[in-house]
């Protein structure tokens, strides 16, 4: 049905309303349990960060839609179109339209894809965040799929204990 071209291409997918962010942790966490990062490179839900009352909040810019950088083929088409929540690819009939780089960015989504100089397993130094200068190293036990939050074992008060920090808070020894 679909062509694998092995050029990932960013594609629109529709969503129920209020799916959004479900739709894209779901995407996630297959992305990382089924080991298809080489297929699925970035899911992204625009939103915009808006005053409200004086309080900071994030609205989407496009409800029901979450943008997704892949390489199409019946694999990853079928593993995206079966999440729960979503409709579709945006498309006329079976082809889902393919958006540039260049026409994400101008809706203000960063496309940018990130990669780490760490993999799981691998010890690193904490350089930020609230426990930095606490506790200086830790073993990544896991990388989230869009590569901004790693999850590792560190060792606090002689037990090991699990912590969440931003990526750009370790890096590798």
């Amino acid at each position: 049905m679909l062509q694998d071209n092995n050029t990932p291409h960013w594609y629109v997918v529709h969503t129920y309303s209020g799916y959004e962010n479900k739709v894209a942790t779901n995407l996630e966490k297959i992305v990382e349990n089924r080991n298809l990062g080489h297929l699925i490179h970035a899911i992204r839900v625009p939103v915009e960060e808006v005053e409200v009352d004086g309080k900071k909040e994030e609205h989407k810019l496009f409800p029901s839609y979450v943008l997704v950088k892949m390489i199409m083929n019946d694999e990853s088409w079928h593993v995206v179109r079966n999440i729960t929540g979503v409709t579709g690819f945006v498309g006329p009939g079976s082809q889902p339209v393919v958006l540039l780089d260049e026409e994400v960015e101008a809706l203000g989504v960063d496309t940018d894809t990130k990669s780490l100089d760490f993999a799981v397993d691998d010890t690193v130094e904490i350089t930020g965040g609230p426990l930095a200068g606490i506790i200086t190293s830790g073993k990544v036990l896991e990388i989230s799929a869009d590569m901004k939050k790693v999850k590792l074992l560190v060792s606090m008060g002689g037990r090991e204990s699990a912590i969440e920090l931003d990526a750009n808070c370790v890096k590798k020894f």
